[in-house]
């Protein structure tokens, strides 16, 4: 669900594209779940089809760690875990900053799986006077004139925001001037960033419109007659449009 634009190269420093880097987290998931129920191979398909992939492209992205499994076994499932953890930068550890602790922020806090992914919440901030020194997830929230103390005082090069859109910019502005490298997004806005820092957004309104459309979609497939091929009615309703296709021929007073 995550999208978003980078302000780096298309591929990493060691060589990997970006459309790897996206797949590697599907294909951990999958692995971790293989681990956790002591599976120790797997071969492409198997695993393909568990993080959502072809086969031929889980290949061509495991080519880029050098890791190309053994015919007739597979890939080591423990080793490949380990692998992608350390391509990810999962086995150290993360502190990260939540700003905005409304509904949103507080659930994010809340979430477990964060720690065991190598990500630990060093701080929680809020605008509001009100919040400060109240815990979330047994973090006191901190207020927002301390956000760049808080930053350098904890190492912090992830931020998260989820605060109003109207917000955000000015956030995102001091979290990238007190050090933060990376910005994951929840705010409904686009963010202007330098170069050299990284925005994942994620906008759960975008997938949901994407989900309706989908779904309008499929309604106007089973209300065609019966017999009628998509293709016909996409001709028939044709007919209905101007001489460039795009407007009606006749427009509404």
């Amino acid at each position: 669900m995550a999208t978003g634009r980078t302000h780096r190269p298309a591929t990493r420093s060691r060589g990997i594209p970006e459309a790897t880097v996206a797949r590697l987290p599907l294909y951990l998931r999958a692995l971790t779940a293989l681990s956790e129920r002591s599976v120790p191979t797997v071969s492409s398909e198997e695993l393909a089809a568990a993080a959502g992939v072809n086969s031929a492209k889980l290949r061509k992205d495991f080519s880029y760690l050098g890791s190309y499994g053994t015919r007739g076994v597979g890939y080591d499932v423990e080793y490949l875990v380990y692998q992608i953890s350390r391509e990810l930068g999962l086995t150290q550890d993360w502190p990260v900053v939540i700003v905005g602790i409304g509904n949103l922020g507080a659930a994010l806090a809340n979430y477990g799986g964060f720690a065991s992914r190598g990500f630990r919440i060093a701080a929680l901030i809020d605008a509001d006077p009100a919040m400060a020194g109240k815990p979330v997830a047994g973090i006191p929230v901190q207020h927002t004139d301390d956000l760049e103390k808080i930053i350098k005082g904890h190492g912090v090069s992830i931020g998260v925001i989820a605060t109003p859109a109207g917000a955000a910019q000015q956030v995102c502005d001091r979290l990238v001037a007190a050090g933060v490298t990376s910005i994951l997004n929840f705010a409904p806005t686009v963010l202007s960033v330098p170069d050299g820092v990284d925005v994942r957004k994620v906008d759960l309104s975008i997938e949901l419109q994407i989900l309706a459309f989908h779904e309008q979609r499929k309604a106007g497939e089973e209300a065609l007659p019966d017999g009628l091929p998509a293709s016909a009615a996409a001709a028939r309703e044709n007919t209905d449009k101007g001489p460039d296709g795009d407007v009606p021929a006749v427009m509404p007073a």
